[in-house]
């Protein structure tokens, strides 16, 4: 059954790219209709059973959901725009460096990479040179992507720091309603203040956007939010970075996308380099667990 979910997990963020590049709407339409559908969709269950939750969070609990939301919504509004300008394999490949940019973002606070995670965010990065140069001899819109790209990855990995932040308080169905929720505010009104249409789409342009928040939203997203309830998240991580090759197949299946020999190994550099930074965060973390029950539970600082 966890095999089964797992693939199902994986198909699901794959499949995000290839959609919304296909579906014929504005960038931010796509992510303010993908996230709207999403928090009513999670909102419905969660309203019924998790009331209680709704009406204790506390003023730090909105700072960490506000952070959240801000974060996703910068980043969608980065990677749709980025699959419009640039090719899906690329855009997906460095929107998933986020992992490296979360790497980055701890060192900057003051904790020491090992040598595997400086070796790893090495591979990736040329991996990131090789892709962009070839876009560059591509044309300069499909730089630009890759710009748009990179800064989704960094905006997903400020997500990811705050939303695991905010669940220490939060369980997933209250934490996703209201992310989801501020985000497609923020989305709406960058809508408005950029003057995109929210509506007056072709019908298929409507399947598209139901398709995203069905199939990567709530299926993708939501498998592995369950199983990280019983699996590491290492092991989570480490399947999740499957995405980039499966977006990649599944463009050129479905959207007929050929990319230069030259771009594919770039892809190949950035899945080495992330899978040895995800290794090189869980032996640091396995270490500490180690260190921490060996020498007693550690000291609490502070309330939450």
């Amino acid at each position: 059954m966890i095999i089964f979910l797992l693939m199902l997990g994986v198909l699901g963020v794959s499949a995000s790219g290839p959609i919304m590049a296909a579906t014929a709407a504005p960038a931010l339409a796509i992510a303010f209709w993908r996230n709207a559908l999403g928090a009513l969709i999670m909102g419905g269950p969660a309203a019924v059973s998790k009331r209680s939750e709704f009406t204790s969070l506390r003023r730090r609990d909105f700072y960490r959901l506000s952070v959240a939301a801000v974060a996703l919504a910068l980043h969608f509004a980065c990677f749709v725009t980025a699959l419009k300008l640039t090719s899906v394999a690329a855009a997906t490949a460095l929107v998933c460096l986020q992992v490296a940019w979360i790497a980055l973002f701890n060192a900057l606070r003051g904790s020491r990479p090992s040598t595997a995670v400086v070796l790893g965010l090495g591979v990736a990065f040329v991996g990131v040179v090789i892709i962009t140069g070839f876009d560059l001899s591509l044309s300069s819109e499909a730089l630009l992507g890759d710009v748009l790209a990179l800064a989704g990855g960094a905006l997903a990995g400020i997500y990811q720091m705050a939303g695991a932040a905010a669940r220490r308080t939060m369980s997933t169905g209250t934490y996703t309603t209201l992310c989801y929720g501020g985000c497609a505010v923020i989305l709406l009104g960058m809508c408005l203040l950029l003057q995109q249409p929210l509506t007056g789409f072709p019908p298929e342009a409507w399947l598209g956007i139901l398709a995203v928040t069905l199939v990567a939203q709530i299926m993708g997203h939501s498998v592995f939010n369950h199983l990280l309830a019983v699996m590491s998240p290492l092991v989570v991580s480490m399947v999740i970075l499957l995405e980039i090759p499966g977006a990649a197949l599944l463009a050129a299946v479905f959207l007929d996308e050929q990319l230069p020999a030259g771009t594919y190994a770039g892809l190949g550099l950035i899945l080495v380099g992330l899978a040895v930074v995800v290794r090189g965060q869980g032996r640091r973390r396995t270490r500490k667990t180690a260190l921490e029950i060996a020498g007693g539970p550690p000291p609490v600082l502070g309330g939450n």
